[in-house]
């Protein structure tokens, strides 16, 4: 369960939304290429432009998974 450490998530902005439930996400690190996670897929949980969103980041710092909306 160490991939679901609330040290590893990382607080950001939506700021562009793009095909395939993959969102642009800026956060103090950077700008990330995110994806919803699993959950968020099966529960229908919407995620716009402009929303706070808490995303997992992938050890290469440029794409990550977003596990909550804020």
């Amino acid at each position: 369960m160490a991939g679901k450490d609330k040290f590893n998530l990382l607080e950001g902005k939506v700021i562009e939304a793009l095909p395939s439930a993959t969102f642009r996400v800026e956060t103090a690190e950077g700008v990330f290429l995110c994806h919803l996670s699993g959950k968020m897929r099966i529960n229908y949980i919407k995620v716009t432009p402009g929303d706070k969103v808490l995303i997992r980041p992938s050890p290469d710092k440029k794409r990550g998974i977003i596990v909550k909306r804020v």
